[in-house]
């Protein structure tokens, strides 16, 4: 394990002789930077040679301070651990952690376990609604629950991607302290619990960076969010590896899922990254690391990473069951039969090939020689959800409710690692919508406008009256978005009953078989139909009849009569489910999954 010449170069640091070290890195504030520290004269610094300005004081835990930038401009820490009130408030000086952790032995579940469970903490009541909620994901089978980003948002409303202080678990959502008690109570329950944390770059309101830190981010590249953050430097690349750290450490979370890593403009850098929490962190921990990737590198995926969230599976998926075939879905429409087939064999469609989606350019790496378990599988996640303009569910968009059942059995059955999202576990028809709480009307203003623009060429969007798209700043449009309302009824208990039975197959009879997983075979046998087979680690067969179409399909005649471990269309007593399977027939929109222990 490398030992760190001290624990942290980024922020109000507490000290063993009860001072407290604050630590700025500020290579082009002006010469006046000044450290303020609520009741008490301002603290004059200067930065080093390597830009970074720091003074150890008498300062106990609770202090409230801020960086003077110039005569009028006060900021808050960058590496703040708390704040006292929104973004542009004062930070406040953190001690040692005295949380009295309960399962301080708990060294997380491997990765071949893994079935996440996506939520948005604010919806779900802060981190002691979720808390809450934790005996009933565990009762239905879940083992991560994987947080959407907390990092210190503006205002009480977001979706997390706004996010400007890191290091800071937005009040809004509760204490550092029921943050913890949320992660510890988890870890009671065998669940671990994954944080998203955003590298590739800062919200728009709250960021002071560009005012004494310059160097932060480039002139030369630009992101969809504006200026990249420049990785080249090494104070940059420090003071994000160390935000990873401080999650993995301080609060004790078993992984991390990074988003939109194909925006960081050095790519190298993750592997660095990946190498430096790993070996910061007791080898004995399972401890997990995710990606979000368009660009589809498998080489990261050797490199430290467990996994990638698999877009391909996603999109192909979601047009066999919606029919939908514009923008990136374009690329998923046609043989989607043999797109499916090659996600469920090597991980993605794109491997390499030219996107039309992206006038032509190339997209991706091999990945057939990874294991299934490289790749996350969703259904739906808060992306592909929320970025629709009416934020709708598969409950409101599938063609029938008998062909996402079907999905949803592949979803879960699969040797891919399966993602939940927050309500599918119970067909919440609720849409998830984008919304935000920018206190300047002026952003607030901007972000409504650019929602409206990003929608108007689409007239599907245009809604049944020709209202316009949801307000993001409306807090209706936030209490919209809950997905556990109207949850308890028999429509809603069906649904859990099904997620319940595939994830108790699944953790009982495919999990402990997962270790040098492959895949024997995958290939289209019609044109919405897939017949896959893998061998576990154990040499046991897992075999799948996916059928998304409205048209039965065959089945091979040697295994129409082997008892099924799962049939969708058992499960949903559809009548003469059994007599089409025994006659080698697969019924429209349905499953039938085979296990075989080995010879």
């Amino acid at each position: 394990m490398t030992v760190l010449p001290e624990p942290y170069t980024h922020g109000a640091l507490p000290l063993p002789d009860g001072r407290t070290r604050f630590r700025l890195w500020a290579p082009s504030a002006p010469a006046d930077l000044a450290l303020v520290i609520e009741g008490r004269v301002p603290i004059a610094l200067q930065a080093d040679a390597d830009g970074y300005a720091q003074v150890d004081v008498n300062c106990e835990p609770g202090a409230r301070y801020r960086y003077r930038i110039g005569q009028d401009l006060l900021v808050p820490d960058p590496a703040s651990r708390l704040q006292d009130g929104d973004v542009h408030g004062a930070s406040v000086v953190v001690g040692p952690d005295t949380y009295p952790w309960r399962h301080a032995s708990w060294m997380g579940r491997p990765w071949r376990e893994a079935v996440i469970y996506e939520a948005h903490p604010g919806l779900a009541g802060g981190f002691a609604g979720l808390t809450e909620r934790l005996p009933e994901l565990a009762r239905l089978g879940i083992t991560v629950l994987e947080l959407m980003p907390i990092a210190d948002f503006p205002g009480p409303r977001n979706w997390g991607y706004d996010g400007v202080l890191p290091y800071a678990p937005d009040t809004a959502y509760g204490t550092p302290d029921e943050l913890k008690r949320l992660i510890d109570t988890a870890h009671g329950l065998g669940l671990c619990v994954m944080l998203d944390v955003v590298y590739n770059h800062f919200g728009p309101d709250g960021n002071y960076l560009s005012q004494y830190a310059a160097p932060f981010f480039r002139d030369d590249v630009s992101t969809p969010w504006g200026a990249a953050i420049d990785f080249r430097q090494p104070a940059v690349r420090r003071y994000f590896e160390e935000n990873a750290l401080y999650w993995l450490t301080e609060y004790r979370f078993d992984g991390l899922r990074l988003d939109a890593v194909h925006a960081i403009t050095d790519p190298d850098w993750l592997v660095e990254l990946a190498r430096f929490v790993r070996g910061q962190v007791p080898a004995q921990r399972h401890l997990h690391l995710v990606l979000e990737n368009d660009d589809n590198r498998a080489s990261l995926l050797t490199d430290g990473y467990d996994a990638q969230w698999n877009d391909d599976a996603h999109h192909v998926l979601h047009h066999l069951l919606t029919g939908e075939s514009r923008g990136y879905y374009a690329d998923y429409a046609e043989q989607p039969a043999q797109a499916l087939a090659r996600c469920l064999a090597e991980g993605w469609l794109y491997q390499g090939q030219p996107s039309r989606y992206r006038q032509g350019a190339a997209r991706g790496e091999p990945s057939g020689h990874l294991p299934p378990t490289a790749f996350v599988l969703f259904l739906q996640n808060h992306d592909q959800t929320g970025n629709r303009a009416w934020g709708e569910r598969l409950t409101e968009l599938a063609e029938n409710a008998e062909r996402l059942r079907a999905a949803v059995t592949l979803q879960l059955l699969a040797p891919q690692i399966p993602l939940i999202f927050m309500g599918e576990e119970s067909g919440s028809r609720a849409p998830f919508l984008y919304f935000t709480s920018h206190t300047d009307p002026a952003l607030a203003q901007a972000v409504r406008e650019g929602r409206q623009r990003e929608f108007a060429a689409f007239p599907e969007f245009a809604g049944a009256n020709g209202e316009p798209v949801p307000d993001p700043n409306a807090e209706t449009t936030w209490q919209k978005s809950s997905p556990w309302s109207g949850a308890d009824n028999p429509e809603a208990q069906q649904w859990r009953d099904l997620y319940r039975a595939l994830l108790d197959l699944r953790l009982r009879l495919i999990a402990p078989r997962m270790n040098g997983a492959r895949n024997v075979f995958a290939r289209a046998v019609g044109d919405h139909s897939v017949h896959a087979r893998w061998r576990l680690g154990d040499g046991a067969l897992l075999t799948a009849y996916i059928n998304l179409g409205p048209m039965p399909a065959a089945l091979p005649r040697k295994q129409a009569t082997t008892p099924p471990l799962f049939s969708s269309l058992l499960f949903e007593s559809r009548a003469g489910a059994f007599d089409a399977l025994s006659q080698g027939s697969l019924c429209s929109e349905s499953t039938v999954w085979l296990l075989e222990d080995a010879a």
